[in-house]
C-alpha cells in the first residue's frame, strides 16, 4: 500500500522539496522539531531502512550528508541531528534537525508551526547550497 511518502514522491501531495534525484528525495517536514527539519527518503517504497539493498542504503546516506552540510550553510545551529525512527511512516526515511542542544531532537516535544512562505523560504535555502 502506497504510503505518504510515495504520495509525495508521484506529486499527489504536495511537499516543500529541498533537493531530488533519480533515486532519493529531502523535503521540509510538516511537523518540525525545529527550522529547517528535513526528511530524506529513498523513493524506492521500502519500510524499515535496514532492508535496504546495501548499495542504495549507501547512496541514500551519501545524498543525506549532501542535505545535512546544505542545511548547515543556511540555518543558524551548531549541528545537524540525525534520527532514524521508522514506527511513524511505513517508508525508510532519515530525519535532519539543526540542533543547539540534544533536547532539540525530542520528538515527544511539541511541533513548531511555520507559515507556507517560511517553509518556501527555508526550503529555497537549503536548495540552493546543496550540491548534488
Amino acid at each position: 500500500m502506497p504510503t505518504i511518502f510515495s504520495k509525495i514522491i508521484n506529486g499527489e501531495i504536495p511537499a516543500y522539496k529541498v533537493a531530488e534525484n533519480d533515486n532519493f528525495l529531502a523535503f521540509l517536514d510538516i511537523f518540525p522539531l525545529s527550522k529547517g527539519h528535513t526528511l530524506v527518503i529513498p523513493k524506492n517504497e521500502t519500510d524499515y531502512i535496514f532492508d535496504m539493498e546495501s548499495e542504495e542504503y549507501a547512496n541514500l546516506w551519501k545524498f543525506t550528508h549532501k542535505i545535512a552540510i546544505a542545511q548547515k550553510k543556511v540555518i543558524d545551529c551548531q549541528r545537524i541531528g540525525v534520527a532514524v525512527i521508522g514506527l511513524e511512516v511505513a517508508h525508510a526515511h532519515i530525519h535532519l534537525v539543526p540542533i543547539n542542544g540534544v533536547e532539540d531532537i525530542n520528538f515527544s516535544r511539541e511541533k513548531l508551526s511555520f507559515t507556507k512562505e517560511e517553509f518556501e523560504e527555508v526550503a529555497q535555502l537549503i536548495s540552493t547550497s546543496v550540491l548534488l
